[in-house]
């Protein structure tokens, strides 16, 4: 008799632990729940709610990439929009499609040759799906036509359109010149 109250209570027991019913961690939050948080600042336009986007447009991203670190300026041009909103390290200007080479030809100018080191990349899109951006990291190693060498990294914020490159906005960090030992 008591090998099987034994045996009734481990089954149960088992079946009780193994029971699908939805777990809930009190530290979670649930959308609604996230709209209450008191934040300490606020946004000029409401939290788009971002899910993951589609993975066609950082491929697209990753090719105009490519493209411009192997020189092939014709084959990156053909990877932007109409015209591209253009915010790269000390410099912002919305171009035509027509002026973006240019812009990719004045960046080789002095140059030898770039290397990007891809980090991470994500691609995200707004709720009511009227944005699409794709978020890059990488570091980037270049050599100008003397030699001299050079990294920094870079975050790249592309917002696509139709397929194209609409807002090419790159955060870069510069690494300080190292000190010379005495």
């Amino acid at each position: 008799m008591k090998k099987l109250l034994l045996l009734s209570g481990l089954a149960i027991f088992v079946i009780a632990c193994d029971s699908p019913e939805k777990k809930t961690n009190s530290t979670e939050t649930t959308p609604v729940e996230a709209a209450k948080v008191d934040y300490p600042y606020t946004l000029d336009h409401p939290y788009q709610n971002w899910q993951p986007g589609d993975p066609n447009n950082t491929i697209v991203v990753m090719k105009m990439l490519k493209a411009w670190e192997t020189k092939n300026l014709a084959e990156c041009v053909s990877f932007f929009g109409d015209s591209v909103d253009m915010r790269l390290d000390g410099y912002h200007k919305v171009l035509p499609h027509d002026s973006i080479m240019g812009l990719l030809e004045s960046t080789w100018k002095d140059m030898a040759s770039y290397k990007i080191k891809m980090e991470d990349w994500e691609s995200v899109v707004s709720a009511d799906k009227k944005e699409e951006w794709v978020t890059v990291w990488y570091k980037q190693y270049s050599t100008d036509a003397k030699g001299k060498m050079d990294s920094v990294n870079n975050i790249n914020d592309v917002k696509m359109v139709n397929g194209k490159i609409a807002v090419f906005d790159e955060k870069t960090q510069h690494y300080p010149a190292p000190v010379a030992k005495k």
